[in-house]
């Protein structure tokens, strides 16, 4: 070809680079996937057509500064060392930066399922814990040494076809330059006005949908993407119809409204005892219902929450609102809908707001905030820290940054660690660290609210050894059995504390160990159990109505029989005029779900409704549902309003 032979062979090399290896990267996940896609042979044009037009947008993002350089070299410059040398190493370096990129895409499939998304873009700000869980889960050295190696190979390949030399040795006019830059800007512009993101997303079939992105293009997306604003993005109606429909729906026996219009502030009133017990809130990294045999596992890797589920109250029905550690924990510190984009945890203005450790805090408790890492991490120290928690957790040495928090932060002696890795110490460590706090404010004559966050089941799925049958670092189920264990020592240790009986202790997950299906939101990975567990005059139940995180707190309290003032859009489950429902959602879905149905707003304005098989784990498109509409964006809309006009402060 001719553009082979000009001053632009190196350009466009680069470029026919950039789709060859995203066409064998597209193929590669594809043959991954399909053993549980659900695709058709009729899906495969479009994956591969939409992801040779993302292909091409990101091999002219990367190129199109080099082509203005090229525009501007003069002629005797060309064949200069300096030309040759920054030519050189400009495409070893582009080269480099793209096929890390493709090799990180193949370990963000396996963890999601997906493209990069924002995952990914936290994952680039939070790196000491990123770089040491690959370190930790991958041999690090052998894959930068890949990566290297396999770079330079493709930067001789290229030089062995002369490609280089082409370009040194060209004479192209400035008018010919001159029009291929203006072609090739003319192209890209048209690719940043035309195509999204969310072009990808018109397929039914969600791998359709990621298997159609390109990785980098996903990223840069998501990076410039971050917070989406509902009034802009979302279904509207009417503000006023919202909040009546809400109010209606959160009118329980003994609540009353305590201001009109735009809110849902109301005092619940129970007038039979009321029990005030400690409360230990146990939330475990990516515990999946599945995981337990009580859900039809077989693996027999939760013996001791199969045991005390049999012994407590637990949730049979529950969903998580999201399928990060950060939306978990506004759902179980705030009982709100998510919001489109980034958790409530990791925004800004988010101090002060009315908190489950606010009501605790109002009934004289104190509320301790504990995580087995840094909790800089995620933003995690600086919500917590200014929403009334104290903070226990293991400070990172090697980070600079402090929090600005209004409460006390407590770091983690080595003296009490016996193992940890790139995400914190093991769950045995960060229990003894919650049962030593515990054993100070009993002897202080305090109660306490604590929110535990574990991270052993996690990868790397590492822990200390000797423990379990299973190898550390081998598995998932290995995690999870560990996880398992630490939670019956435990036990073990707090059954013996003076403080244990008048103790409760909440098991439940922050979300799924993944969320990856053929669906938009594959409703069974959102399923995680919760237990409640040493529940004073309570015997073994288990609920059994469709609910979410956010009903945890507002049935525990129920049963208690508190009463206190609320801004929770959390309901007791166990209240006769409770109607079944749950929020499940991702960064850009939100899920809104009754039995039998499924309602998904997404950008664009768009509505989908669904019928649901929870059986057979089936969704099939259904006509749209006028009262489900109604209940989602009463909901979602609502929660978005608050949350940006300070109707969640105290």
């Amino acid at each position: 070809m001719r553009s082979f032979k000009s001053r632009y062979a190196v350009l466009f090399g680069f470029g026919a680079l950039v789709l060859s290896l995203s066409f064998l990267v597209r193929t590669a996940l594809l043959i991954w996937a399909l053993p549980q896609s659900g695709l058709h042979i009729s899906d495969i044009p479009a994956i591969y057509g939409k992801g040779f037009i993302y292909d091409l947008g990101v091999a002219l993002f990367f190129t199109i500064a080099y082509a203005a350089y090229l525009l501007l070299l003069p002629q005797r410059i060309n064949n200069t060392r300096f030309n040759r040398i920054f030519t050189y190493v400009g495409f070893f370096l582009a080269t480099m930066i793209l096929v890390f990129s493709f090799f990180a895409e193949f370990t963000f499939w396996g963890e999601y399922a997906g493209r990069f998304d924002f995952i990914a873009v936290d994952y680039l700000i939070y790196t000491y814990e990123v770089i040491e869980n690959i370190n930790e889960s991958y041999p690090l050295p052998l894959l930068i040494g890949g990566v290297l190696l396999f770079t330079a190979l493709l930067t001789w390949l290229t030089a062995r076809r002369g490609i280089f030399r082409n370009s040194f040795q060209s004479h192209t006019p400035f008018s010919k330059r001159l029009l291929t830059f203006l072609l090739l800007l003319g192209v890209l512009l048209l690719h940043v006005f035309l195509v999204s993101n969310t072009w990808a997303e018109k397929s039914k079939n969600r791998y359709a949908q990621e298997l159609s992105k390109t990785g980098v293009y996903s990223f840069v997306s998501a990076f410039l993407n971050n917070e989406l604003a509902y009034d802009k993005y979302y279904l509207m109606e009417d503000e006023d119809n919202n909040f009546h429909q809400l109010r209606t729906r959160l009118q329980e026996p003994g609540s009353q409204y305590l201001e009109n219009g735009r809110s849902i502030y109301r005092n619940i009133t129970d007038t039979a005892a009321t029990a005030m017990p400690n409360i230990m809130m146990v939330t475990i990294e990516s515990f999946s219902a599945d995981f337990m045999d009580r859900f039809g596992n077989t693996q027999h890797i939760t013996p001791v929450l199969d045991s005390i589920a049999k012994q407590s109250i637990l949730f049979t029905n529950l969903y998580a609102t999201g399928t990060r550690t950060v939306r978990g924990m506004e759902a179980l510190s705030l009982a709100v809908p998510p919001t489109p984009g980034q958790s409530i945890v990791r925004r800004k203005n988010n101090e002060n707001l009315f908190t489950i450790g606010h009501i605790f805090e109002q009934a004289g408790y104190e509320s301790t905030f504990f995580y087995g890492g840094d909790g800089y991490f995620d933003n995690m120290n600086k919500y917590f820290g200014n929403n009334g928690y104290d903070i226990v957790d293991h400070k990172n040495p090697n980070n600079l940054v402090e929090d600005n928090i209004a409460t006390t932060r407590t770091s983690i002696p080595k003296s009490d660690i016996q193992f940890e890795n790139a995400w914190g110490i093991c769950d045995e460590d960060i229990y003894t660290a919650a049962i030593k706090s515990a054993d100070q404010k009993y002897a202080a004559g305090k109660q306490f609210y604590d929110f535990i966050m574990t991270t052993s089941n996690h990868r790397p799925f590492t822990y200390p050894a000797g423990k379990i049958d299973i190898a550390s670092g081998s598995s998932r189920e290995g995690a999870v059995k560990y996880t398992d264990y630490a939670i019956g020592e435990f036990l073990k240790k707090i059954s013996t504390k003076p403080w244990f009986k008048n103790t409760i202790v909440i098991f439940v997950a922050d979300h799924c160990a993944s969320s990856a299906g053929k669906n938009e939101i594959e409703i069974s990975k959102y399923h995680i159990p919760c237990i409640l567990y040493n529940v004073p005059g309570q015997a073994h139940r288990e609920i059994t109505q469709m609910c979410s995180q956010i009903d945890i707190y507002p049935t525990l309290l129920g049963l208690l029989h508190w009463t206190y003032k609320s801004k929770l859009y959390g309901e007791n489950v166990l209240d006769s005029a409770y109607q079944p429902r749950a929020m499940v959602s991702t960064y850009q879905k939100l899920g809104y779900l009754e039995p039998g149905k499924l309602l998904i707003l997404s950008p664009q304005q768009k509505a989908q409704c669904f019928s649901w098989n929870a059986t057979k784990n089936e969704q099939h498109p259904a006509a749209m549902d006028s009262s489900l509409l109604k209940n989602s964006l009463a909901y979602y809309q609502t929660a978005y309003y608050l949350f940006k006009n300070n109707g969640m402060k105290q």
